[in-house]
């Protein structure tokens, strides 16, 4: 019996890596969360396009807005693991909404299969370019000389953007007043405005207003420099420990998607991501390119989504 249960496996692993030989032979549905044009959407169309162009069979880019990403992702989670179906996920779909949401319809671990992570964004602390916020520690001050009412913007509720506001003032022991915008443009817009003096943003957002003078960067969530921006300070670096977060895209598949398929599409990835005209389309957007193993996307799921829930039980975040 051990032997027949043997030589059966073996003819699966076979019949797997014949499929994953000849994969694909139709198009293949790349789902988004959002609407066109967004940091996903991009990511995807950029990405498919390139495989389009490599396998000969059109990628579809299928975008599913609204329910705070649960109608992509569950349509995702649902669809036949055969590879013909993907999702391009954010920050917030793979390791914020699980933590956020007791009831979110989608488990990470049970329900997708890791393929590699696409893209990173900055997220920065930016200040009005008239305000009196020159470092990041001019702010501490003034949110401890006047504890829960020096205004801050993000685009939402539950954000990445506020996530790091609270991480900032729990390390800190300060408090801000979060203003909750509809978006990254609307926020950043407000910065700009001067609406309100300091934002949570992405480096994307704010990047059409920092040589125009209205908008400066005071430093970066990440624990390690821009690459966009050497000059920009850490967090960390301005007296904000632990703070380490950034917007990262990645793609996945339904979970029982065969592992011969997983792999292909993590190679020819890969190689999307290290040609040089992917490279530039991206940093043209202030977002850079890293491609990982699906080993390397699952432990990066997995330690902010522990970092975060402990940040949203903390500082009791709460979605829209």
């Amino acid at each position: 019996m051990r032997s027949l249960a043997i030589v059966l496996a073996n003819l699966a692993l076979c019949a797997q890596s014949a499929v994953a030989q000849d994969y694909p032979t139709k198009p293949i549905h790349l789902l988004v969360p959002y609407a066109p044009r967004g940091p996903a959407d991009i990511a995807a169309r950029l990405v498919g396009a390139k495989l389009t162009e490599a396998w000969g069979q059109q990628v579809v880019v299928e975008n599913k807005p609204g329910g705070n990403g649960f109608i992509a992702m569950s349509a995702a989670a649902k669809a036949a693991p055969d590879g013909y179906t993907l999702v391009m996920a954010t920050i917030g779909e793979a390791a914020i909404t699980p933590v956020l949401f007791r009831d979110a319809p989608y488990d990470m671990a049970r329900d997708f299969a890791p393929i590699s992570l696409i893209s990173d964004a900055d997220v920065v602390l930016a200040a009005h370019g008239d305000s009196p916020f020159k470092l990041v520690a001019d702010v501490i001050a003034a949110a401890k000389a006047q504890p829960g009412r020096l205004s801050v913007g993000s685009p939402g509720n539950g954000t990445i953007n506020q996530i790091v506001l609270e991480w900032m003032a729990l390390n800190t022991g300060t408090q801000f007043q979060h203003i909750p915008y509809k978006g990254g443009a609307p926020a950043a817009n407000a910065l700009a405005a001067g609406e309100v003096p300091l934002a949570v943003s992405s480096s994307s957002s704010v990047a059409a207003h920092l040589k125009s003078g209205r908008v400066r960067v005071l430093a970066v969530a990440a624990g390690h420099p821009s690459k966009f921006n050497p000059d920009w300070p850490t967090l960390q670096q301005q007296g904000v420990p632990d703070v380490d977060a950034s917007i990262w895209t990645a793609l996945f598949a339904p979970k029982a998607t065969p592992e011969p398929i997983i792999n292909k599409l993590n190679v020819e990835v890969a190689r999307v991501l290290e040609l040089a005209e992917t490279k530039a389309r991206f940093a043209a957007l202030g977002v850079e390119t890293i491609a990982s193993t699906a080993a390397r996307l699952d432990a990066r799921i997995k330690r902010d989504a522990a970092q975060f829930g402990r940040i949203v039980q903390k500082a009791n975040i709460k979605p829209d």
